[in-house]
């Protein structure tokens, strides 16, 4: 089998490995390589290690001793270093992160203790780590920092985000992503920490906790229940399922050039763009029920206006031409390919949805606070 990874990279450390991209991180490196994964998490309220443990069994022996979960929350900085040592990596990819939105209007402390100070205790835990290695595993080690194109605030009707797009972070999550990003940054400048940073569009697919649209939205129809639509609906985002992230994560982080970022978009050579207002996400969705769940058929009719959320980003849009030319990555799903996918998974997936649910306390209900707008229709 050849390796996703380059010859000595042997011990690779994923932070947030238990969450949505971070365990398909780890699944893809347990089936395409032979290194070691350990598997930082402090097991947050949607963390969960099924989809991980399913991968074990389906790889059997051969697998056995090659993940190993540091239960270690990153605010606590005795605890980071001591699980960076423990795993003495080669590699840190780095996706443990605070990420939904509407709980960071609601409770923004939580996101600057976990994405801007969590990610300093790393920096300094990794770079205690780097700087003790030998010359050739020094000159070997790499430091992926995952981030968002959030960062980058709101679009106009054109244009699209890209490395050179100027910081404009306008929530709580968005800005403390965006501190983050200026760590690595000066982690890079000043220390000489080798870095990669990538900075993503909004994730879909299997294994992705109830709270997201996607899921929301699926969950609620299965259930014949109303499915909030935000505002106007007309909110863009640019989609990117989440198999073809980790392609472009894994391209990134061993081949990317040292000290530099690369966004990482849905947009492909598919005949369609990525691109979707929040409607056309919800009434597509809907379509998809109809056809695999008629018997509840029209879901539309389920489709309820809600109060927008503050300061609610109007379009994300991103151009990877970077990554393509520089790295080779394009995505292999387009949007209805990878969200007929999802919608099928979730359907097969109920029970797990309603344990990882009852497990966090969230039974799909709106989170954050509204503002009101006037809607038409």
């Amino acid at each position: 089998m050849a390796s996703l990874l380059p010859e000595g990279t042997n011990r690779v450390l994923v932070t947030g490995g238990a969450g949505f991209i971070g365990g398909a991180v780890v699944r893809r490196l347990l089936t395409g390589s032979g290194a070691s994964v350990f598997n930082l998490d402090k097991l947050g309220y949607a963390s969960d290690l099924s989809s991980i443990e399913q991968t074990l069994a389906a790889l059997g022996p051969a697998a056995e001793g090659r993940h190993q979960l540091l239960q270690v929350d990153l605010a606590n900085p005795e605890a980071t270093a001591a699980a960076v040592a423990e795993a003495d990596p080669d590699l840190v990819m780095h996706l443990a992160a605070e990420s939904h939105v509407d709980r960071s209007i609601d409770g923004p402390g939580a996101f600057i203790e976990s994405n801007v100070t969590g990610t300093f205790n790393l920096l300094q835990a990794v770079r205690a780590h780097w700087e003790a290695l030998p010359q050739e595993r020094q000159e070997r080690f790499r430091f992926h920092h995952i981030s968002t194109d959030e960062v980058f605030g709101s679009l106009g009707a054109t244009g699209r985000f890209s490395e050179t797009t100027p910081y404009d972070p306008r929530s709580p999550y968005s800005a403390s992503k965006a501190a983050s990003d200026h760590l690595l940054s000066a982690w890079h400048h000043t220390y000489g920490l080798p870095v990669v940073l990538t900075n993503c569009s909004n994730n879909y697919g299997p294994w992705q906790f109830p709270e997201k649209l996607i899921p929301v939205v699926i969950l609620k129809a299965a259930a014949g229940e109303p499915i909030p639509l935000y505002g106007d609906g007309g909110n863009v985002r640019d989609w990117l399922y989440v198999e073809d992230h980790v392609e472009a994560l894994l391209l990134a982080a061993t081949r990317g050039r040292l000290g530099e970022s690369y966004c990482v978009g849905g947009a492909g050579d598919h005949g369609s763009p990525s691109e979707r207002t929040n409607r056309d996400v919800v009434e597509t969705i809907c379509g998809l029920m109809d056809q695999l769940r008629p018997q509840g058929a029209p879901h539309a009719r389920l489709i309820t206006r809600v109060g927008d959320r503050p300061g609610h980003d109007r379009r994300y849009a991103i151009d990877a031409a970077k990554i393509t030319t520089e790295l080779g990555w394009t995505p292999r799903h387009s949007f209805e390919q990878g969200l007929e996918a999802t919608v099928r998974w979730y359907l097969e997936q109920l029970d797990w949805c309603g344990k990882v649910r009852l497990k966090a306390g969230y039974s799909g209900e709106r989170i954050g606070n509204e503002i009101t707008v006037a809607v038409a229709g």
